[in-house]
């Protein structure tokens, strides 16, 4: 009989090396993102945590790029945001959700946003994350990201995205079943 294993969601120890590599050259890159937080202690924290390690190559499989954007005292854990200059390459042409996805009749997209983010272990990025993302950069200037939808719009059909024109963050909505090719979605990770 054979052995079961779970290496769907472990990287090889050379895997692990190349991916905390390019999470080192991105975080010395831009401190501005993390003022007053140390790689090593990021690292300490990764090879603690290699499901959370496997999270983040899927986020940087799929054009992610993603980067350290602040440490929760209460919990410790540090938090990371894709921060690709625009949507994620690998995550866009997604409807919002799965719902939204079965209820397409006709030239239904290959996923969606919410189903994707959660077979690679992160989450949407919240409106107010979203937000907090622009104060580090300026993102989305030709692209869109889904974002959590509350509860109330997605019941009616719903969904919310953001983007950045004119220097301003912009908040919009659309029905849960759209989606275009120059619409993605950002993620957050905690480690």
């Amino acid at each position: 009989m054979a052995k079961k294993t779970s290496s769907k969601k472990e990287l090889s120890a050379e895997q692990r090396k190349e991916l905390l590599g390019i999470l080192k050259a991105r975080f010395e890159k831009h401190m501005q993102r993390h003022k007053g937080l140390a790689w090593a202690d990021v690292q300490a924290k990764l090879e603690a945590n290699t499901e959370k390690l496997w999270a983040l190559s899927e986020m940087e499989k799929t054009g992610g790029e993603p980067d350290v954007v602040g440490h929760d005292k209460k919990t410790g854990e540090y938090i990371f945001y894709d921060c690709s200059a625009e949507s994620p390459k690998g995550r866009r042409s997604l409807c919002y959700d799965d719902e939204a996805l079965e209820e397409r009749k006709e030239a239904k997209p290959d996923g969606s946003a919410v189903d994707m983010a959660a077979s690679m272990g992160i989450e949407l990025l919240t409106e107010e994350e979203y937000r907090g993302l622009q104060e580090l950069g300026a993102f989305d200037l030709k692209t869109s990201s889904w974002v959590a939808t509350p509860a109330n719009i997605r019941k009616l059909g719903g969904a919310v995205f953001c983007d950045r024109r004119y220097d301003t963050v912009f908040l919009y909505h659309n029905g849960a079943i759209s989606y275009y090719a120059a619409r993605g979605f950002r993620g957050s990770l905690r480690v």
